[in-house]
């Protein structure tokens, strides 16, 4: 890692002796200690600059933003010509050890990161975000690739959220969101407290389960499950991540199955007052699974909210192994083409055993639409069959607002506009809590040229669900590009939960409009490599839009970055 001082020759223009003094200070306050807390070894001091070696990824991004984080600190109160303000850049690879010094090119493109970065920003190589995306809860916007001096490749460059998102929290975290008016929860991952690696997705489908149900009930805001699984195998305080989603109350515990039994413990928290509200334990045959479900999501409400109206019952599955089965397809429909295969041929398995097992009808049927719609699949007869299907879970539970969603999605891409939107009102009566239904309703809306609404959709899920899976970014992005906010669109293209997917060719319609036509033929490009069968008619044809303008207005950027006809 190395950092330099902004400015730092106007600094010790305006103030040699304070300057100095002040640097020095703030060398033995906070760096040295900053650095042994995150085991690095400080390699040499450079006047206004420094370089740091650290035996891991992770603790050099932590220590680079708990190190921004306090030196923006200890700038309160100076004047804003007095600010000590840092640049950083971190890279990762082999170096060469001589006499206590660090040599070769990946010390060179530390520092080179160092040199291109913005007042306040931390820059990372892509071999350090490779490490540290799924591990350290930041944002990060991806740069693309920079020219090196003296590197022959390209390095591709990110840069860690502006700090004002970051720092009014303590080190490294998001600003708090605000609590909503009504009792907030989010419920973390269950610890599997066996080593059998199998009961690890019935660990997690336990854990879904609760989160739905208490999505449900009315009078609750309830953090959805995506979010809640970020933090999944994390040793994070609960305060934080109280903080981080917004909510008052989490909800943790442990699930121990073997021999036919299940035994599950819970403890509800109250992460600002810092108190354990109700904690249990339950131990049942696996035949009571469901109950125990039920009651443990009863007990919570009363917990927090004394009795509120229970929302109507879901139809629960008849056959354990069909549960196993379905629980082990959420963990892979929706991603790929070839995980939705493998998911489908799980979910054919299960309906073998259980054919009224409404969740399996609805997984099935969104993977067999994303087929035809995304993943170029045969249309016929997998687009009917997907219609049948969605429609067989609403009749088999119609009280599971998954299934009413799922259904509205795949109405709105028959046309059928107005049973669609009577799908999705049902959906979010049912579970307002329903960030997928939020975000998904807002692709319709876009489609019909409601952009605003769209945006206001995707706002809502995102708040609901604030480490979202790629795709709310997706609804988002399309929404600003059919509204002509071309530069909002590019950033959201660009976030990593989305880049790098097939929104490629939205990113690259973006640039056309703003006329980076360079940029957008090399996205179109990329994004061809992944769709090689794309062109602009299939498409065109395939998309719900209501408003013919609309549809020339996406076709016409699609052309601009050359995308075939």
């Amino acid at each position: 890692m190395a950092a330099d001082v902004v400015g730092y020759s106007r600094l010790i223009d305006l103030d040699e002796q304070g300057t100095l003094a002040t640097l020095n200070e703030r060398r033995k306050a906070i760096l040295e200690p900053l650095v042994r807390d995150h085991h690095g070894r400080i390699v040499k001091l450079m006047g206004d600059g420094v370089l740091v070696e650290f035996a891991s990824a992770v603790n050099a991004v932590g220590f680079a933003v708990d190190f921004r984080t306090r030196m923006a600190a200890a700038n309160q109160g100076l004047a804003e010509d007095r600010h000590i303000v840092l640049r950083i850049g971190i890279n990762l690879g082999d170096v060469v050890v001589e006499g206590g010094d660090l040599f070769g090119d990946s010390v060179i493109i530390a520092v080179r990161l160092q040199a291109i970065a913005e007042p306040g920003d931390i820059f990372l190589s892509g071999s350090v975000y490779d490490q540290v995306k799924r591990k350290l809860a930041f944002g990060f916007d991806e740069l693309g690739p920079r020219t090196i001096k003296n590197i022959a490749e390209p390095v591709p460059v990110y840069r860690i959220k502006a700090s004002s998102q970051w720092e009014a929290s303590g080190p490294g975290e998001k600003s708090p969101l605000p609590l909503p008016a009504v009792p907030s929860i989010a419920v973390l991952p269950f610890t599997n407290m066996i080593s059998d690696p199998e009961q690890e997705a019935f660990v997690d489908g336990l854990t879904e389960d609760l989160i739905t149900d208490l999505s449900r009930t009315r009078g609750l805001f309830v953090i959805a499950s995506h979010s809640a699984f970020a933090y999944k195998g994390r040793n994070v305080d609960v305060r934080r991540i109280a903080r981080e989603l917004g909510v008052r109350y989490i909800l943790e515990g442990s699930v121990r199955r073997a021999a036919g039994r299940v035994r599950i413990n819970a403890q509800l928290i109250d992460a600002v007052g810092g108190n354990h509200l109700w904690a249990e334990r339950f131990d049942r045959g696996m035949e009571d699974i469901f109950a125990v479900q039920d009651e443990v999501s009863g007990q919570i409400v009363e917990a927090l909210a004394g009795r509120l109206i229970a929302p109507p019952p879901r139809t629960r599955p008849s056959n354990l192994e069909a549960y196993d089965l379905c629980v082990r397809a959420r963990s892979l429909s929706q991603h790929t083409a070839l995980a939705a295969k493998e998911a489908n041929l799980l979910l054919d398995r299960a309906l073998e055993l259980d054919p009224d097992y409404a969740e399996a009808h609805r997984l099935l049927a969104l993977n067999l639409w994303l087929g035809w719609e995304f993943w170029g699949e045969a249309i016929d007869p997998t687009r009917a069959k997907a219609v049948g299907e969605a429609e067989r879970a609403v009749a088999l539970d119609p009280n599971d607002a998954a299934n009413r969603w799922a259904l509205g999605i795949i109405l709105g891409h028959e046309r059928r506009w107005a049973e669609s939107d009577a799908e999705f009102d049902a959906a979010l009566k049912l579970d307002p809590n329903l960030a997928d239904a939020w975000a998904m309703r807002a692709d319709l809306a876009t489609l019909g040229s409601r952009t605003a609404e769209a945006i206001d959709f995707v706002q809502k899920a995102l708040r609901l669900n604030p480490h979202p899976p790629g795709w709310y970014y997706w609804q988002l992005g399309q929404a600003q590009y059919a509204a002509e906010d071309y530069e909002a669109a590019v950033q959201t293209f660009r976030r990593p939960e989305t880049y790098r997917t097939t929104s490629r060719r939205l990113l690259a319609a973006s640039l056309a409009k703003l006329g980076r036509l360079d940029e957008a033929r090399r996205e179109a490009d990329l994004f061809m490599m992944s769709s090689p069968h794309f062109t602009i008619r299939h498409w065109s044809a395939s998309q719900p839009f209501r408003d013919e303008n609309l549809r020339r207005h996406f076709e016409e950027g699609y052309r601009l970055a050359g995308l075939p006809e």
